[in-house]
């Protein structure tokens, strides 16, 4: 796993702006947050800026303007097709998990879609409910745009922080200490990741209920 994520992190310039833009856009525009890793993406998009392979600034902008228009295309595909698409096999599956973000949409609107960017699976469909509930696009965009910015950024942050501490601790303490470290941070984002997807798991299972 190491010499994969060191190879992938090897990588200059174009490669790693198009990776992590693809993996951001996707992940909003065809509603599969809970598959596609764009979260993910963007925080490795951030750590391949520290170690001065791609600019910090424009990592941000390419995560930023890829989650905006991803997210602009799923309130399209919600729009034009969201009734019938709610009736495929893999979104059954997913109906209390989606009639919670429809509930959540309802009931607060456009902040609905801000907050939405923050938790992986409200952001793979928040936006493809708020077509298919025809929210005004100009409203949808508004929001849309400022949780992008908001969380795109915060995104690419978090992985160029934690690349120059990763830094830090091999200049200082040498390469083993410094593996020890990203291995201990690694190993509690796992964990929370974890324990995230399972709390939505069981939302969606009480929604079932």
């Amino acid at each position: 796993m190491t010499s994969f994520l060191d190879r992938l992190l090897d990588l200059h310039g174009t490669v790693i702006y198009l990776i992590v833009g693809a993996l951001v856009f996707v992940e909003d525009a065809l509603f599969v947050g809970f598959v596609i890793p764009g979260e993910t993406a963007a925080i490795l998009g951030g750590v391949a800026a520290s170690r001065g392979n791609t600019s910090v600034v424009l990592m941000c902008a390419i995560v930023v303007v890829a989650a905006i228009v991803g997210d602009t295309v799923g309130y399209e595909i919600g729009a034009r097709y969201g009734h019938r698409l709610l009736s495929l096999r893999v979104l059954r599956h997913r109906a209390g998990g989606i009639e919670s973000a429809r509930r959540t949409l309802a009931r607060r609107g456009g902040p609905a879609v801000f907050l939405g960017r923050f938790v992986a699976f409200f952001r793979a469909v928040m936006p493809f409910l708020a077509g298919t509930t025809r929210m005004r696009y100009r409203r949808f965009l508004a929001y849309n745009a400022a949780g992008g910015l908001v969380w795109g950024t915060a995104a690419v942050l978090l992985g160029f922080l934690a690349g120059n501490s990763y830094a830090a601790v091999e200049k200082t303490f040498g390469r083993v200490a410094a593996l020890v470290v990203a291995a201990v941070v690694v190993a509690a984002l796992i964990a929370w990741s974890i324990r995230r997807r399972r709390r939505e798991h069981r939302a969606e299972s009480d929604g079932d209920a």
